[in-house]
Formats: C-alpha cells, structure tokens, sequence
C-alpha cells in the first residue's frame, strides 16, 4: 500500500505547482492512458498525470506521436479523468490541431476540456504558436508549454538527439521558454536538452519546468509509464531510470497461465461453481 493512501492530500492545481516550485519542492510528473493505470497512480501522490500522445507508441504501436487524433486524445483522457481525484491531469494536444490556426486550437482545446474533463492542455512549440496559445489561454483554459526535443516536429528535426546544444538554438528556446511565460503559461515541459542549460532557463523562469533528459535542476520529472514500469523493454536512453521489470512479470505470468491451462490444471476444483 502507498504511504500516501492514508494521508489525505490537496488537489494538484495550477498555483499549487507555482507555490511548489518558490519553496523548491520537486514536480513528479508521469503519463497514463486508461481507468485502471491512473488510478494506480493517482494514489501514489503524483502531482501531474499526463496523457501523452506517446500513447501513439506505446498504445497504438506507431513510430511516432503524428497519427493520434483529437478523438484518440479525448478517448484516452475521458478514460484517465474518470480515476484520478488528486492529480493535475494534462492533455496533450495532438499534431494538427493548433498548428497556424488559433481558431482550430481554440475549438480543439474546448473539446478536450468538455469532452474529456481534463484540468490543461500541453503544446509543443515557442513563438510559432503564440497566437493558438494566447487564444487558448483567453478562454480560460491552462496550458503547459513544451520545448526542446518535439516528438510532433520529428521531420523537421530528422532526429531525436539532444536539442540547443548550439548558441543560436539555446538561446531561441530561452526566448520562447520567457514568451511562454508572458503569454500566461503554468508550465513548461523541457525535453532532452544539456542539463545545465536546462538549469539556466529554470532558474530565469517564475513558471515551473518539468524535464525529461533535461537532468536533475529542472523543478520536475516526468517520464513514460511504460517505460518506467519496464514494460517496454526496447526503449532505453539514458535518461530513463526503470523501476520495475513488468515486461518480466507479466511475460512469466501469462506463460504460466497458457501452461496451467493446456495441462487442465487450470481451473481446478476449488475454482468451479
């Protein structure tokens, strides 16, 4: 049982993560994509569950975050919100839907929030998507920001390596990291950047950062729940850290299943009507 479970604890809003990161309190960040993971997690005492379009990998099985629909998103976060009672949940909004047009994000954005409950939206970029933000962001609706590494901009990048490691981009993402904080963002997600630049932009921030492949000086982690858990076992960069081998036991468990099953000893007498 969590030690959490017995504790009664606030509910994670947007100021709570504020007022966590002025008394220097560290952000634990992770994705679910259905009823029963996030239930798990959210009695952990995590302060943010979000529903990744990862699950467009781990979920769906394609090679990248670009297939999943604003249906796809909606479905998984409806699914995610009927769990959770403690956790920010954020939704991320999936590629096409805030891209060069703010009235299409907006209207996106209003879906996500009515359809699926969720408490914010996330979206990948800086100055190129400041009026969908600033749109979004008028209708009362919070948004977290994503810089960095952008799994939606994976073509233009053509690469999923270490991102602002030179001058000129380092210095753009703190632009747009400082933008996305005038624009009235809660957050920011800064994916797979060197650890000491990422130290520099949250330090120069007011807002919350939440990193992952960005090290240790970020004000939060968040990391893949499959890939946490070890059920995904093909996936191993060297900013993850597995705390489980669940690709094992579950691998072990349903052999033994199969075996049971195939040798009648399964199900016995005491497990018949």
């Amino acid at each position: 049982m969590s030690v959490h479970q017995n504790t009664p604890l606030k509910k994670i809003t947007t100021h709570r993560l504020l007022e966590m990161k002025q008394r220097g309190e560290k952000i634990a960040m992770i994705t679910a994509y259905d009823y029963s993971m996030a239930r798990l997690i959210d009695a952990t005492g995590i302060d943010i569950i979000l529903v990744g379009d990862s699950a467009s990998n781990v979920m769906a099985g394609n090679d990248t975050t670009l297939p999943m629909s604003l249906e796809h998103m909606i479905y998984h976060a409806s699914s995610v919100v009927k769990a959770v009672k403690r956790a920010l949940v954020v939704v991320d909004m999936p590629f096409g839907t805030y891209q060069g047009n703010s009235r299409l994000a907006l209207e996106s954005a209003i879906r996500i929030m009515k359809e699926a409950g969720a408490h914010a939206v996330k979206m990948e970029g800086g100055a190129e998507i400041k009026e969908s933000v600033l749109r979004i962001l008028t209708a009362g609706i919070p948004v977290m920001g994503h810089l960095g590494l952008m799994p939606q901009s994976i073509y233009k990048f053509g690469t999923y390596s270490v991102r602002a490691q030179e001058e000129v981009e380092a210095q753009k993402l703190l632009d747009d990291a400082l933008l996305l904080q005038e624009c009235g963002c809660f957050g920011i997600v800064l994916e797979k950047i060197p650890a000491e630049f990422a130290k520099t932009v949250s330090e120069s921030l007011l807002i919350p950062t939440v990193g992952i492949g960005a090290g240790m000086h970020t004000d939060g982690q968040v990391l893949v729940v499959h890939d946490l858990l070890g059920i995904n076992n093909e996936f191993s960069p060297r900013f993850l850290r597995r705390y489980a081998d669940l690709h094992s036991v579950i691998t072990d468990a349903v052999q033994n299943y199969v075996t049971d099953v195939k040798n009648k000893d399964f199900p016995n007498e005491k497990e018949c009507y």
